[in-house]
């Protein structure tokens, strides 16, 4: 008997357990669906379920009348076409576009309610137009939004100086306006929350020790004439900010900073009327500084402004002060991979130019490097050494393996200089690398090198070598795997040698081998004697950067000793068999 009353037991369990879980389900389900329907269709809440909408609940970036249609009583919510809302990125455009006007319809009966709430929390957009505003430069975009009842909505964008309303103290709710006033051209609600993080940011970043940087995200006025950049805050903003800066990666250099303009960034809540907009974002940066200079023109320029700009996929628009023609025309092909849009000389220009996103200032940081753990989406310079491939169009991306290519010999390119650090001794150096089976090319490189021609050279061999200047630059010219041989002058100067070249060029993928000369390969030997404290203790004539490069680089040239440099080419063409 008791088995008997056991097994009832049990199945009375197993049946309240099926219920449970029924019920589980069902309210899980309810959650899940109201979940959905309150984020999807967030501008539903605006409405009460009775029809109307309260002026105290209304977002404070909407001018709201409520008024009664008396001819549309007794219809249905149902009965309405869907209403169509006018977008203008200016806030200019018909008398109706001043203000959004909503109608309701009187209250209805209980039952007349919940079908309304249903359709609201339900209903999606029924159609689309599009609309031009002729009296206006830029064109404005209608789209629909759901029925709700007999409600006519009309949305106007604010104006370039728009007012906030200081009333608000709900976060919540000052996020939402922010989305409200953002514009027509498929800008998400997250994207207008993150707008107003950058609101509470701080315009600039001066902690980087190499270079400046300010970001502004919003309403953004450029005024070339007055060397101003000009983020517009509300009428209610308490943030005062105004920096200065020389936009040029070369911070605490006044011999470099002294020569260029100055700009001013600040908040600001009056400003000239805008004549130009641009719905791309803008780099605003600096040239002449230490330009001309193949490895400045990289260290300072290129290779910044890679770091700074590839982001926006050519989608920006660049602003460059103290503009040097012929070095644009130089680089013009970096230009027109960057930016698809003509590069606008900051000093000779008169306009307002109007943007809703603006960097002063790039992203800088070592000599020649990129540093992935601080750059935008991680950049490195194997990016950028590839980059530079793609944009000079080189066919190599890697070298080959000795023996894969049959009859072919390794390609050692040695960059030839004219006037300092001059191999003495080239053609001795020329022979004992062809003796080791390099097929050998000689190249100078200079400020009017043709680097089209250049760079195809570089990107040809297998072996780079040179003693320490600007050609090595030439470097990003090379495929992955590549070697880059580096000729250490006479003068304790390896340090400095392995920040410019050898850090760079390994964080490139390429091998690097540093070679530092003996005091018998120098020619330092010709102007004082071996007993020398310049030989004896070269630190010592470390007396700032002017003296080292006068002392140790442009009075000195190398009398290369094959047999002690041999061993570097023999490890370089082991590397290459591997």
């Amino acid at each position: 008997m008791k088995a008997v009353e056991r097994a009832k037991l049990v199945r009375s369990l197993r049946q309240e357990s099926r219920r449970l879980r029924l019920l589980v389900l069902v309210i899980g389900f309810f959650l899940v669906t109201l979940t959905f329907v309150v984020v999807s269709k967030p501008d539903a809440l605006l409405f009460n379920l009775n029809g109307r909408l309260s002026v105290d609940q209304a977002p404070r970036s909407l001018l709201i009348r409520q008024t009664v249609d008396d001819d549309a009583r007794g219809q249905g919510s149902a009965a309405q076409d869907p209403k169509v809302v006018d977008d203008d990125d200016q806030g200019t455009g018909e008398e109706d576009d001043e203000k959004r006007v909503l109608t309701s319809e009187p209250e209805q009966a209980k039952t007349e309610e919940e079908t309304t709430a249903s359709r609201l929390l339900g209903s999606g957009a029924k159609g689309e137009k599009k609309g031009t505003d002729e009296g206006h430069q830029h064109g404005h975009h209608k789209m629909t939004l759901p029925t709700v009842s007999n409600y006519t909505i009309r949305d106007t964008e604010d104006s370039d100086n728009a007012k906030q309303e200081d009333s608000k103290s709900d976060a919540e709710t000052e996020l939402g306006a922010v989305a409200d006033k953002s514009d027509a051209s498929g800008r998400s609600r997250q994207q207008a929350l993150n707008n107003a993080g950058w609101e509470r940011k701080p315009l600039c970043d001066f902690s980087n020790f190499r270079a400046n940087v300010c970001e502004m995200r919003g309403n953004i006025k450029i005024h070339p004439n007055a060397s101003s950049v000009m983020y517009m805050e509300p009428a209610s903003s308490k943030r005062n900010e105004q920096w200065k800066i020389k936009p040029y990666p070369r911070k605490g250099d006044e011999l470099c900073l002294g020569k260029l303009r100055e700009l001013t960034v600040k908040s600001s809540k009056v400003a000239p009327e805008c004549t130009k907009y641009h719905n791309v974002p803008a780099v605003v940066f600096a040239l002449t500084g230490y330009t001309g200079n193949l490895f400045h023109d990289f260290t300072d320029v290129l290779v910044p402004l890679f770091t700074t700009a590839s982001e926006f996929n050519g989608e920006v628009q660049f602003l460059i002060t103290d503009m040097a023609v012929w070095w644009t025309n130089k680089y013009h092909v970096v230009f027109e991979k960057l930016s698809k849009y003509p590069l606008i000389d900051f000093n000779k220009d008169g306009d307002v130019h109007c943007f809703k996103h603006a960097i002063v200032g790039l992203h800088a940081y070592m000599e020649f490097t990129i540093d992935p753990t601080k750059a935008p989406h991680n950049y490195s310079m194997v990016d950028f050494n590839r980059f530079m491939r793609r944009t000079y169009l080189l066919p190599r991306d890697t070298v080959s393996a000795l023996g894969e290519i049959p009859k072919s010999k390794p390609r050692l390119l040695i960059i030839s200089r004219m006037r300092t650090r001059m191999f003495l001794n080239l053609p001795e150096i020329i022979k004992m690398a062809e003796e080791l089976g390099f097929e050998v090319v000689v190249e100078e490189a200079n400020v009017s090198s043709d680097l089209s021609h250049f760079s195809k050279v570089v990107n040809s061999v297998d072996v780079m070598m040179g003693v320490h200047g600007a050609g090595l630059t030439n470097c990003v010219f090379l495929p992955d795997k590549a070697t880059l041989i580096q000729i250490v002058p006479w003068g304790g100067i390896e340090g400095v040698c392995r920040i410019d070249f050898g850090n760079p060029s390994e964080q490139m993928g390429l091998r690097y081998k540093q070679y530092s000369i003996a005091v018998h390969e120098s020619s330092l030997t010709d102007q004082y004697p071996l007993d020398h404290e310049i030989f004896k203790n070269p630190l010592a004539f470390h007396k700032g950067f002017e003296f080292i490069r006068q002392t140790f680089m442009d009075k000195q040239n190398v009398r290369l000793d094959c047999n002690r440099f041999r061993p570097v080419l023999l490890e370089t063409l082991d590397q290459l068999n591997q």
